[in-house]
């Protein structure tokens, strides 16, 4: 019971600490950025069809998950392609891109830029070949009647007869999408204290996981008290617990009501922490819940995926790859300290940044499962493509150092 209870408080505050402290500040940046251009950059998006995947694979390339964050509604919306998705996700360097920025800057620049090219060039693809989501859907029209819009399909008929560019998953709601749906004498001021009490605890998760990077991502005990150990314990767990508050309750009563939806701009610099922290308190609940499986499973099991990943051989890059099928951060992130200990191999940790789609997946995962999944699999075959080229010309072809290349 001890060690299940450890298991909790670390899923906890590991999860707030070197996930939701970055994922809020990614997210905070492009929504000030919406509101001070009035909505001009998802427009930009939204009207260059040609440059949206482009642009999905330069957000999705910003360490952390919050710029690829902000594509997943858009899609959602009908406004952005299949394409612009994969290539998104594939780019995603996710929270891990903080530990190899930190421990190795060279390997992070060579892995992401090549994560980069081959994941805008298959999210082209993609769409010049038409394998959206909605051709699935077609053939499953041809046996059924074809959903309206009331049904639950969205089409828009405004980006081109390219079926990649059509969204055919559920229909998004507008409801409360901006404002609070519920009001409540007590839970309405108390909600909107623990928003103001969420954001302090981020701005202290911020410091305590930029400090916990460099000092090179030690295991840090569960503890109460003065010191880094027990302030990062403190704010970790409080943070996440405010976060639970804020995805069940306080969303209601504060505004955002409905999360993981596209926001042309905000009415003031409120709205826009608001909505940064709704966002983030949703992540949050996921990759708690990605975090517990894990480490649960790791518990019961024994099996420890990362040394599995480092086996021998071409499985190695193959193995970065089936970890970077698993959502979240957490086992990415634990990759990536391998990798920087000089246990996995270069074409490994390549491999992990193409397939990983890091907190970016969640509100797609929640929204429209089948995108989610058809996604992941377009960029597990770049991925182990690329891994296993890699492993083979790395070393022998360019002379590049296997283990250990770029860290510090």
């Amino acid at each position: 019971m001890n060690e299940a209870l450890t298991v909790l408080l670390e899923s906890l505050r590991d999860g707030y600490v070197q996930v939701s402290a970055f994922v809020a500040v990614t997210i905070l940046a492009f929504g000030l950025l919406q509101y001070y251009t009035d909505g001009a950059v998802l427009a930009a998006i939204e009207e260059n069809e040609r440059l949206q995947v482009l642009f999905g694979g330069l957000l999705g390339l910003t360490p952390g998950c919050g710029g690829a964050i902000i594509v997943m509604p858009l899609y959602v919306r009908g406004t952005v392609s299949f394409g612009t998705v994969v290539a998104t996700l594939g780019a995603t360097a996710g929270d891990s891109a903080f530990v190899i920025l930190a421990l190795a800057p060279e390997a992070a620049l060579y892995a992401y830029a090549i994560a980069f090219a081959a994941s805008v060039a298959t999210g082209y693809l993609v769409d010049s070949v038409g394998l959206g989501v909605s051709r699935i859907d077609a053939a499953v029209a041809r046996l059924s009647p074809a959903a309206t819009p009331d049904g639950g399909t969205v089409v828009n008929s405004s980006v081109g007869p390219n079926p990649a560019h059509d969204y055919g998953g559920p229909a998004p709601t507008h409801s409360h999408e901006t404002g609070p749906d519920r009001h409540s004498r007590v839970l309405t001021p108390l909600s909107h204290l623990v928003h103001v009490g969420w954001w302090l605890s981020a701005v202290a998760g911020l410091v305590l996981g930029t400090q916990y990077l460099l000092l090179g991502g030690p295991e840090v005990p569960i503890r109460l008290g003065t010191g880094f150990a027990g302030a990062f314990t403190a704010v970790g767990i409080v943070g996440a617990v405010l976060s639970l508050y804020l995805y069940i309750v306080g969303r209601h009563y504060v505004g955002e009501g409905e999360v993981a939806r596209a926001r042309d701009s905000f009415g003031s610099v409120y709205e826009t922490l608001t909505h940064a922290a709704m966002e983030t308190s949703f992540v949050t609940v996921w990759v708690l819940v990605a975090f517990l499986v894990y480490e649960f499973g790791v518990l019961l099991t024994g099996i420890n995926v990362a040394t599995v990943a480092a086996a021998a051989g071409v499985f190695a890059p193959i193995g970065g790859a089936v970890v970077g099928l698993i959502p979240g951060c957490g086992p990415q992130i634990l990759l990536a300290s391998v990798y920087a200990e000089g246990g996995l191999p270069f074409s490994a940790l390549t491999a992990n940044a193409i397939c990983q789609d890091g907190d970016a997946l969640f509100p797609l995962l929640a929204v429209d499962a089948k995108a989610a999944i058809i996604a992941t699999v377009y960029n597990f075959i770049p991925a182990v493509v690329v891994g296993v080229a890699l492993h083979l010309l790395w070393g022998p072809v360019f002379g590049m150092a296997e283990f250990g290349f770029g860290v510090l």
